[in-house]
């Protein structure tokens, strides 16, 4: 590693307080080199149990990867496949560093920085298209008379670079009540948790209960699934998503309107509308 990037590392984790490692580039490496895919042994004797299978990696502007790990006699390694799409998603180039902070099990924030020092703290420009749509106007907005020539665009099922893009006509016919917050979800090869994007919450100006409050999934025929409201990094996000999916037998490419629903302003149960196209 570079001294002066050990110098940067020193200075940032200095002022974290949880279980953290930081990642930079020594000559000869890129940031696809098998070193840069493992877990240090330090960091995850810190973290017991919490990392034993997956991880999920959030970003400051709220995006996340849900990356498989596998162990071999070398150590803890992020599989090739996750680890390089992280990569190309983020558009890492040869003087940035990550810092990897413990959250909780699964879950690291990773703060990316320049050579500058400067953080990283809106997506890159290239990115892909996040894998919700919500409705283009607020709830106040809602236009019954345009319902039938809505259709909305989902992406989803990103297999061997390729994605799949499934077109939902006129999304709002599955809600139960017309006024309410929606997007839809496409799901990935992996759903761990049910991701709230920035987006979805700045267009209706969603607010959520506390770290560990309860949610509800209702699902078809009026059955239910409790799950729990998490807060990473500011970021919101509702487990038991997993659940759900392995209940009802949710494959990739698969398509749900998810309909939210608030009490007392805050969201806290969304309502799962599955799409049959």
């Amino acid at each position: 590693m570079l001294p002066e990037s050990v110098t940067l590392s020193d200075k940032i984790q200095a002022n974290v307080s949880k279980p953290s490692f930081f990642k930079s580039l020594s000559p000869g490496e890129n940031w696809k080199s098998q070193s840069m895919r493992m877990i240090p042994e330090e960091f995850v004797r810190s973290t017991p149990g919490a990392f034993e299978h997956r991880v999920v990696c959030s970003v400051r502007w709220g995006n996340s990867w849900q990356l498989w790990l596998e162990r071999d006699k070398n150590g803890l390694f992020m599989i090739e496949e996750d680890w390089n799409g992280f990569v190309d998603h983020n558009l890492l180039s040869p003087n940035d560093s990550l810092l990897f902070t413990h959250e909780d099990d699964m879950f690291l924030e990773v703060r990316i920085f320049k050579n500058n020092a400067d953080e990283v703290m809106t997506s890159p420009l290239d990115v892909e298209p996040e894998t919700e749509t919500v409705h283009p106007n607020p709830p106040n907005f809602h236009q019954a008379t345009t319902a039938a020539s809505t259709s909305f665009s989902a992406v989803g099922g990103n297999t061997n670079g390729r994605v799949r893009q499934v077109t939902i006509n006129n999304p709002e016919r599955y809600l139960l009540n017309p006024a309410s917050p929606f997007f839809v979800k496409t799901l990935t090869k992996k759903n761990d948790v049910l991701y709230m994007r920035q987006l979805v919450i700045q267009t209706y100006h969603l607010r959520f209960g506390a770290h560990n409050s309860p949610i509800t999934y209702i699902l078809p025929q009026g059955n239910k699934e409790e799950g729990l409201t998490k807060i990473y990094g500011g970021v919101p996000c509702f487990n038991g998503w997993t659940t759900v999916c392995r209940k009802y037998n949710l494959q990739t490419g698969d398509v749900v309107v998810c309909e939210l629903e608030r009490s007392g302003g805050i969201v806290t149960a969304v309502r799962l509308h599955f799409v049959n196209e």
